[in-house]
């Protein structure tokens, strides 16, 4: 949808909200709700994609449209008068990690994920004024591979050092309402805006039949999730490491945030033991348990500096989707490489093999569609200088993948002689890299 004098008006609001927060730092604001009114509910409307999976109720983007001024309308009027009531939250399970593990994903209601939305941008607007450089995790003109290149580009100039990988256990399943609730009020004493914030933190989820009223934790999936997850961060783990930590370092270190996700890196070992001792007290202070096998502490020195200095050789930490390690360049110099995580990798090997199982019987060419798609999704993401060889492994495996489940539309196997004419005719997309260097 085309930009609007709506939303030429609204950027200029945002803007008064970004300008009020940068001049009153640590001030709770008090009058932010009356900037929602009917132009910032219809550019919430135009910012709140449209083909998500329909919530509760049924009602698709499509749908919510035939009516959508007088729908926005009666929203905005019930938001305002306190007599909006938050509808349960349709919960799903997606599989994570090795997929023994599963993540829960929230769906929201098309008119909740609207309203989410316009409360979203007046936090937005607030808060991006407080966050550090270093959080990258759903921040307008941030990225993942920003996150990662900026890890990349730290660890080579530090030579390497000590990694933390910090994983907290079930982040948005055990987020506590209470402290929240305590930390937004800080920044933000609206009433309205609370009153809603509130109102979601306490709908009830919808998983199959079963109701039910989790008293903490925030549903992956749903608009205002991120940024909450993001506002309680930062007063958790940001603000801590830069106030509290840095000033009592002896050496140089650098850290990255992204969500939930968190890794710091030590120029001394002693710092990274020392901050890893009291990381489980600061995140329980909170409500919040860190993994103990997958926080730990890895050595990560450049090797040579390593080996000249008896320290141990550097092992491999885990960000984004990615395996970090040292590799040497085609020039010989010690660069920190990355490829994708072995889970990361399984994870989408077992995803392939579900789509090709489930869709065995369409039509080759759609079959074709689709594999094409996905790989070249996974290509645009994956497809770094480093990582060439894991990305031909896996067009390599859905070859085999995508032969296994044609070869049972039948009760005769598929010659592969048939394979090869198939994809002559119908060829998998080989393998892209988005941003080589020359290293």
């Amino acid at each position: 949808m085309n930009e609007t004098q709506g939303s030429t008006d609204i950027s200029t609001k945002l803007e008064r909200i970004a300008k009020l927060a940068k001049e009153k730092p640590g001030v709770a604001l008090t009058t932010l709700a009356h900037y929602i009114d009917a132009d910032w509910v219809r550019e919430a409307y135009r910012r709140t994609r449209k083909d998500g999976a329909t919530g509760v109720d049924g009602i698709s983007a499509e749908a919510y449209a035939e009516q959508l001024e007088g729908n926005l309308r009666l929203l905005l009027d019930r938001a305002k008068s306190g007599a909006y009531r938050a509808p349960p939250v349709r919960r799903v399970h997606i599989p994570k990690g090795d997929g023994v593990e599963t993540r829960p994903i929230g769906i929201p209601t098309f008119e909740d994920k609207v309203l989410q939305r316009a409360v979203a941008m007046v936090l937005e607007a607030v808060y991006e004024q407080s966050f550090y450089g270093f959080s990258y995790g759903f921040r307008p003109g941030r990225s993942a591979h920003q996150a990662l290149e900026n890890l990349r580009s730290a660890t080579a100039k530090m030579g390497g050092g000590w990694v933390v990988e910090v994983d907290i256990r079930k982040f948005f399943d055990t987020l506590d309402h209470r402290h929240l609730q305590a930390i937004l009020r800080r920044r933000v004493r609206d009433g309205v805006l609370l009153r809603l914030i509130g109102k979601w933190l306490n709908a009830g989820v919808l998983e199959g039949n079963e109701l039910s009223y989790p008293s903490e934790g925030t549903p992956q999936g749903g608009v205002i999730s991120p940024l909450l997850a993001n506002v309680f961060l930062h007063e958790v783990f940001d603000e801590w490491f830069v106030r509290a930590v840095v000033p009592r370092l002896h050496g140089r270190s650098t850290v990255v945030r992204y969500a939930d996700d968190i890794v710091m890196i030590f120029a001394r070992e002693q710092d990274a033991w020392r901050v890893l001792d009291v990381l489980p007290a600061r995140f329980g202070r909170y409500g919040l348990t860190l993994h103990p096998d997958k926080t730990r502490l890895v050595p990560f020195r450049r090797p040579d500096f390593a080996a000249q200095n008896g320290q141990p050789s550097p092992g491999t930490f885990d960000l984004l989707g990615f395996t970090h390690h040292w590799a040497l360049s085609r020039k010989k110099r010690w660069v920190v490489n990355k490829r994708t995580a072995k889970d990361r990798f399984s994870r989408t090997l077992r995803q392939f093999n579900e789509w090709c199982r489930e869709h065995r019987h369409d039509a080759l060419a759609a079959q074709h569609s689709t594999l094409e798609l996905k790989l070249n999704g996974h290509y645009a993401y994956f497809g770094v200088s480093s990582n060439s060889r894991p990305l031909a492994n896996l067009r390599h495996k859905v070859m085999w993948i995508w032969h296994k489940w044609l070869s049972r539309r039948s009760d005769q196997p598929l010659p592969w002689t048939a394979m090869h004419r198939i994809l002559k005719r119908y060829p998998l997309p080989a393998p892209r890299i988005k941003d080589p260097y020359v290293t």
